[in-house]
């Protein structure tokens, strides 16, 4: 969509050099999108504990017996096959 701005020249140049554009389009379209992101964002901070999801938080935490954080299976602990690449003759 075309549209008319009168910008502050300085302030889009600054913009453009902190975000390393060269077009004015690219600077503008990323910087609205960067502030719809952060304004969403706040708005789901504002919602927090007013919101009851019925999770059970101690008990989705714990882990299945057996399992360790870090802990490789015997099939990720097996060494990747060697591969031979020919040299080339010189």
């Amino acid at each position: 969509m075309r549209t008319t701005l009168d910008l502050p020249a300085p302030l889009l140049d600054e913009a453009q050099r902190l975000l390393g554009f060269k077009s004015k389009t690219d600077t503008v379209v990323l910087s609205l999108t960067e502030l719809v992101r952060r304004h969403r964002i706040d708005e789901l901070k504002s919602l927090a504990g007013r919101i009851d999801l019925g999770i059970d938080l101690g008990r989705s935490r714990r882990r299945p017996n057996g399992a360790r954080v870090g802990a490789a299976s015997k099939e990720d602990r097996k060494p990747a096959p060697r591969r031979v690449v020919p040299r080339a003759k010189p």
